[in-house]
């Protein structure tokens, strides 16, 4: 969609594919839209493209607020992309700017911050301290309209410097005050404070397969940490989140926020999620974190198509369209988790995980840091060895090789072991079974492939 007549096609039909893929504004009115508003279609004359709604609100355009474009799924491009840009736009999802500055994401990413900046503004049109505040004015925005917390507390939570900031950001993306902003919705959806938790709507890019991911999360599901309950169809997942600033608590529901639409045909939804946290700053990351789980920023339609084409993939494909790749809410722990096995990981967190100031049901414990577990014998130990000290990185700016490479270098850890955390604890979409022979034509989507093959209960490669 580099074409910008295609774009405005994109735009024309309302097509809710290319949500987060670009946005448009309208030099008549001043604002910037997702491709798929239901606003009356601008003249072609009066619409500029922007790659991200940084870049449009840089240039002097604010939200709109029928679209809410500031809420659409992230571009599935930064999820497949292993170069810098990549790299960049995952580590400021999560926060990274906010809590380290832009000279703390180019030193992960081993770049200067001018090279990181001049990269950045080439090719999305902004830099990382923009992009980085049209994160915290969507989340100052959840804040508003979903809790009782005063604009104060609202204003630093979301990462802004000072209230003043805070004020002159809400003003300029939403064209309204922070107070304007809560007295759009009703009281009662503000009800929520961190403690009860915060209602949040995730949202994904088309049809999507909620059965299967809970699936594999309850096979997977270690005690203390996570559970899943209910009925298939009406599951809800919890679990503990250990967060830069203190801890969390999420709770996710399998319903769709569309499940009255047919999954093959509808343009898109949400997931129904709770979170609770201790600080409010952990907002942004959580979310992030819960978006990387659930792979909610992926581009279903490229998937499908590509192994849709497949003449072995093809009837699963048409039989589970919108099927997911699960990623991993803690890099860290999925690696432990992969080379200890889920009963081990159970002993792991009842012998050295943080137990919970208040518990919550069943979830009792945070998964222990690498550091607390470098005196377990065997491989367990070596690699949380390796992850304390930084010889292997796993967080959203690693550079995918080089963590692979670092991790075979490890002594007990099998190839196997190491393609399976770099598919979920790196979210490569494109990681296949070592020395298996994978057609080609399931590029660059082959951890999708696997995914669908095992949904389908068929052998793997």
């Amino acid at each position: 969609m580099t074409d910008q007549d295609t774009r405005y096609e994109a735009v024309r039909s309302r097509d809710a594919r290319f949500d987060g893929a670009f946005f448009f504004a309208v030099e008549t009115t001043g604002i910037y839209c997702r491709p798929s508003c239901p606003a009356v279609t601008p003249k072609r004359r009066n619409v500029r493209f922007f790659p991200t709604a940084a870049a449009a609100q840089g240039s002097g355009f604010r939200a709109c607020r029928r679209c809410r474009p500031d809420a659409v799924p992230g571009s599935a491009d930064w999820n497949v992309r292993a170069d810098v840009v990549g790299r960049a736009m995952r580590l400021i999802g999560d926060g990274v700017v906010d809590r380290e500055g832009v000279p703390g994401l180019a030193g992960r990413l081993g770049y200067s911050p001018r090279q990181v900046q001049r990269q950045l503004t080439a090719e999305l049109g902004a830099g990382p301290v923009a992009l980085a505040r049209a994160q915290r004015a969507h989340t100052a925005r959840t804040l508003l309209q979903t809790t009782g917390l005063p604009v104060t507390e609202i204003a630093f939570a979301s990462g802004f410097a000072s209230v003043r900031q805070f004020n002159d950001t809400i003003r300029a993306v939403y064209a309204a005050t922070p107070t304007d902003l809560r007295a759009a919705v009703r009281a009662s959806l503000r009800a929520a404070t961190p403690t009860a938790g915060i209602p949040l709507r995730l949202a994904h890019r088309g049809p999507y397969r909620a059965g299967p991911v809970f699936d594999l999360l309850a096979r997977e599901a270690v005690p203390g940490v996570e559970e899943v309950s209910g009925p298939p169809g009406g599951r809800t997942y919890r679990r503990t989140l250990r967060l830069p600033h203190g801890t969390g608590i999420v709770a996710v529901d399998e319903r769709t926020g569309d499940a009255a639409r047919p999954s093959a045909v509808h343009p898109g939804g949400w997931l129904d999620a709770r979170l609770s946290l201790t600080d409010p700053r952990d907002l942004t990351t959580a979310v992030q974190r819960l978006r990387r789980l659930f792979d909610l920023d992926a581009d279903p339609y490229a998937v499908d198509e590509r192994l849709g084409g497949d003449p072995r993939l093809a009837p699963l494909v048409a039989a589970r369209p919108g099927l997911r790749a699960p990623g991993a809410a803690d890099p860290d722990e999925y690696a432990v988790r992969a080379v200890a096995g889920r009963a081990a990981a159970a002993d792991l967190v009842r012998v050295h995980g943080k137990a919970l100031d208040a518990p919550c049901g069943t979830l009792t414990h945070l998964f222990p840091e690498p550091a607390a577990l470098a005196d377990v014998p065997g491989p367990v130990g070596t690699l949380a060895t390796a992850l304390a000290d930084g010889t292997v990185r796993l967080d959203p700016g690693a550079d995918r090789d080089d963590a692979q490479a670092a991790l075979l270098a490890l002594p007990g850890l099998d190839a196997r072991t190491v393609a399976a955390v770099r598919a979920r604890a790196l979210g490569d979409p494109d990681v296949a079974p070592p020395g298996a022979d994978v057609p080609d034509t399931w590029r660059p989507w082959r951890t999708y492939a696997l995914h669908h093959l095992r949904a389908a209960e068929e052998p793997t490669p």
